[in-house]
């Protein structure tokens, strides 16, 4: 049973690590980028989706990448900005990222799939692991040109990574991150099953 002392304590330091890395993660850098580059409503585009690869269908592969990083970068900055406080408050701060660009407030709790958030949460988190699950997406990715695909094999395998390469903590939490994702794709996993998913590059709306 946790020390009540201890748990009133550290529980402010806790929710704030939630409630920041939420709002960090929530901002919706796709529809941001595309709004100032003047191809309107990124949400109107495509899937509809804020990512990077639905932003890759607006033929600007630079804002593509300016998003994947971004996107990535604000995962890393909330585990980064958390580890000053310690690894739970980090771990706090990654969720509450992941979450934010999921489900974000300001779009009305419409978001992202997660993927490059995941992975620039992990690279903070754990370099080791993070690396090693960006070199299996764009491993998939070249080899089958599904960039779902490619998100759910280095999402199912960085638990795995983390097992050999991180403590039990960090492969709990790849773990949660894997599960999220493979959540938000699953209408991409009906259409690989089905042999329907849209190729990189393609331009199928529903992807």
């Amino acid at each position: 049973m946790p020390d009540p002392i201890s748990w009133s304590y550290a529980a402010p330091y806790y929710a704030a690590a939630l409630g920041l890395g939420y709002l960090l993660g929530a901002i919706p850098f796709g529809l941001v980028l595309t709004r100032l580059a003047g191809l309107g409503d990124i949400r109107a585009i495509g899937s509809g989706n804020i990512g990077a690869t639905n932003v890759l269908r607006t033929g600007n592969k630079a804002l593509a990448l300016a998003t994947l990083l971004l996107d990535g970068g604000k995962g890393a900055a909330a585990v980064l900005l958390g580890t000053l406080y310690g690894p739970d408050i980090a771990v706090l701060a990654g969720t509450g990222a992941f979450l934010g660009h999921l489900f974000p407030v300001w779009l009305k709790f419409k978001g992202g799939k997660g993927v490059a958030t995941a992975l620039g949460i992990l690279l903070a988190i754990a370099w080791p692991v993070g690396i090693l699950a960006c070199l299996t997406w764009l491993a998939t990715a070249a080899i089958f040109r599904f960039s779902s695909l490619a998100a759910l094999v280095a999402a199912a395998l960085a638990p795995v990574y983390a097992y050999f390469l991180a403590d039990m903590q960090r492969v709990e939490f790849s773990a949660f991150l894997a599960l999220l994702i493979f959540v938000r794709h699953h209408a991409n996993i009906r259409r690989l099953v089905k042999g329907e998913e849209p190729r990189i590059g393609g331009t199928n709306k529903d992807a």
